[in-house]
C-alpha cells in the first residue's frame, strides 16, 4: 500500500513534539511491514527511511497529493475535499463545538467520547528510541515529564506531591525561567529541573525513577509520558482524568477501584500505578511506590503501546476507507464546548 503522512510541522523532533514523534514512529513501521510511506510535511524535514515532500501551506492540499498514493493520513483539520481516500487523526482537544469529518480517528476511547465520536487508535511507541530497560535498576527519585509550562500539567502539583512524601523529583520538560516566570513556583532544594530534555539523556532519568507523578487538571488526550515511564518499568500516580484510566487498565476488570462512575472515577488502582482526585489518597500510594512491579509495568507497555500495534491498527482503517467505508456512520458532533476551568484535586 501506499500512504502519505501529511502533518503541518517539521520531522523529525529531538525533544518535546508529540505528534511528530508518533507520526515518525507510524511511518518506520509502516515500512518495516513493507508498505510505501511519503510524508507531507513542513519546509527543513528529512527521513531516511520514506519520501519527504514539502508542504506549502499557499496551495490547496488537494493539488499536492501525489497522483500514486492509495490513502492519505492527514495529521491535522483539513476542510478541503481530497481526491484520494483519507483518514484524520485528531491529536488534541477542541475547545468550541463542531462537526467532524465522518473519516475521523481519535487517539483514546476516552478522547472520542468527549468528541462524540467512537473509532480510536492509541498511540504507540518505538521501543528501538529507547534502548532497553534495566528493570533491577536501584530507583532514588520520582519524574514528572510533560510541557512543565502549560497549566493543565500541573507541574505545581507533582512538586508539592514529592515534597509531602519527602521524595526527590526530576522535571523533565520545563526551565527554572518558566517557572518564575508563568507558574510563581517556589524553587526547593528536592526538584531538579531538566528542561526540554530528550534522548539518551531522558532515558537515563526516567530508568531511574520510582514513577511517573502525572496529575494533569484537563481530559488528557492519550499521553505519551505515560506509555514511556511504564516501558522503564515506572508506575504511574496521577489523576484519573481523559485517557489515564483506559492507558492503566480497563476500567471494568479493575477490583479495586472506586467511583461513582458518572463520567470520571474518583480514584482508580491497577498494578501499573494509582489515579485519584485527592491529594492525600496519592501521597500515600507515592509512599509505597516500591509495591509496584517494574517487569509488570514493562510489560504493559510492550503488550499495548508498540509503534507496531498502532500500524497495524491503522492499516485496517485504511482498508475500511479504501474499500469506501467511513470510518464512522455518522459524522462525530461536539455539541457544546468544554469549560475552560481547570479539573480540581481534592485534598
Amino acid at each position: 500500500m501506499k500512504i502519505l503522512l501529511v502533518n503541518n510541522t517539521k520531522i523529525p523532533v529531538h525533544l518535546y513534539g508529540g505528534t511528530e514523534r508518533v507520526i515518525w514512529w507510524l511511518g518506520k513501521s509502516l515500512v518495516r511491514m513493507r508498505h510505501e510511506v511519503t510524508y507531507l510535511v513542513k519546509a527543513g524535514s528529512s527521513c531516511p527511511f520514506a519520501r519527504v515532500l514539502t508542504l506549502n501551506d499557499k496551495k490547496p492540499l488537494a493539488e499536492q497529493i501525489p497522483d500514486d498514493c492509495d490513502v492519505v493520513h492527514l495529521h491535522f483539520e483539513n476542510k478541503e475535499e481530497l481526491p484520494k481516500p483519507h483518514i484524520t487523526t485528531l491529536h488534541g482537544n477542541i475547545s468550541e463545538p463542531q462537526t467532524f469529518d465522518p473519516n475521523t480517528v481519535f487517539i483514546s476511547r476516552d478522547h472520542a467520547h468527549r468528541h462524540g465520536g467512537s473509532v480510536f487508535v492509541h498511540n504507540g511507541i518505538d521501543f528501538e528510541d529507547y534502548g532497553k530497560p534495566d528493570l533491577e535498576n536501584r530507583r532514588l527519585y520520582f519524574h514528572f515529564l510533560g510541557n512543565a509550562a502549560w497549566r493543565v500539567k500541573n507541574v505545581r502539583g507533582a512538586i508539592d506531591l514529592a515534597g509531602k512524601a519527602g521524595e526527590r523529583l526530576h522535571v523533565i520538560g520545563g526551565t527554572r525561567v518558566n517557572f518564575r516566570m508563568g507558574l510563581r513556583i517556589t524553587l526547593t532544594p528536592h526538584v531538579r529541573f531538566h528542561g526540554m530534555l530528550g534522548g539518551d539523556g531522558k532515558n537515563a532519568i526516567i530508568n531511574g525513577s520510582k514513577g511517573l507523578i502525572f496529575p494533569v487538571l484537563w481530559n488528557e488526550p492519550f499521553g505519551l509520558a505515560i506509555v514511556e515511564s511504564l516501558y522503564f518499568g515506572c508506575p504511574v500516580f496521577g489523576t484519573p482524568f481523559g485517557s489515564l484510566p483506559e492507558l492503566l487498565g480497563k476500567k471494568e476488570n479493575n477490583e479495586r477501584k472506586k467511583s461513582n462512575w458518572n463520567g470520571i472515577v474518583d480514584a482508580f488502582y491497577s498494578d501499573f500505578g494509582c489515579l485519584s482526585v485527592k491529594k492525600s489518597e496519592l501521597l500515600e500510594a507515592i509512599k509505597n511506590a516500591d509495591t509496584f512491579d517494574p517487569k509488570r509495568c514493562h510489560e504493559h507497555a510492550l503488550e499495548n503501546f508498540s509503534a507496531d500495534r498502532m500500524a497495524q491498527d491503522y492499516l485496517r482503517l485504511y482498508e475500511q476507507v479504501l474499500n469506501g467505508k467511513p470510518i464512522h456512520a455518522e459524522p462525530p458532533v461536539l455539541a457544546e464546548a468544554p469549560s475552560d476551568k481547570l479539573l480540581t484535586m481534592k485534598e
